[in-house]
């Protein structure tokens, strides 16, 4: 797993038009190259990755998104492994992580209310992800916080600098985003739990993978703690 600078070369990944019809690789949906575009199935078969030069590589995690599918999926995420599974040897430019940040107030049966949080959040700082938060409002129960906006900026913004997006998110509010890279020239690929996966968002992705399909390979082991193995040389 590489990090690589802001400074993007020339497009180097196979033009996937040029796969041979048996060829298990990617298949782009683009309405204009196919009259079937909107009535295709979402490829689930997580080896069609494996293998193929999709050049720099931007993840970007719906963290509130990611662990409900982990929760409906019945695991605990290994976010080591989920970063090396995502990467697949890829050259990984950014990797985002977004989550909301618990606020409420210390009660005497909560006295340190988000430690485990922001522990878990150290972790990941040091160990690969790009952390980003939002403070949840206690004040209104009625609304659900995202970080939509923010995920979307990001993957529009960095867009210049890496040749394939890949979203962890089933959110259909993202489409639109989605649809901002893929028009100028970006691949996306969507990782998502499928029944939470907004059709939407599988229609304007070039790559749908179903978690499910991979949930062996990014669970946290059971034996292990807390304690994520780290990638740092710091004492966490």
């Amino acid at each position: 797993m590489t990090f690589t600078n802001f400074t993007k070369a020339n497009n180097v990944y196979k033009h996937l038009e040029s796969e041979s019809p048996s060829s298990p690789k990617m298949v782009l949906k683009n309405p204009a190259k196919s009259e079937h575009y909107h009535n295709r199935e979402p490829r689930t078969n997580s080896s069609t990755i494996n293998g193929l030069n999709r050049g720099r590589v931007a993840i970007f995690i719906d963290g509130v998104n990611l662990f409900h599918a982990a929760l409906q999926l019945g695991i605990e995420i290994d976010y080591l492994k989920l970063l090396c599974r995502l990467t697949s040897g890829s050259r990984l430019l950014r990797a985002f992580f977004y989550t909301i940040v618990d606020v409420n107030r210390p009660t005497p049966a909560r006295p340190r209310a988000n430690d485990k949080q922001q522990g878990f959040l150290f972790w990941m700082r040091r160990n690969g992800y790009r952390v980003v938060t939002k403070e949840a409002q206690p004040t209104d129960n009625s609304k659900k916080p995202n970080l939509n906006v923010e995920i979307a900026v990001d993957m529009i913004t960095l867009a210049p600098y890496y040749d394939t997006a890949i979203l962890v998110s089933g959110d259909g509010a993202l489409a639109y985003a989605v649809e901002a890279v893929t028009s100028k020239g970006g691949r996306v690929e969507v990782v998502s739990l499928r029944p939470m996966t907004s059709d939407s968002l599988i229609d304007v992705a070039d790559y749908f993978l179903d978690l499910d399909s991979i949930k062996q390979e990014i669970q946290k082991d059971s034996h292990l703690g807390y304690n994520y193995r780290s990638l740092s040389n710091s004492h966490l």
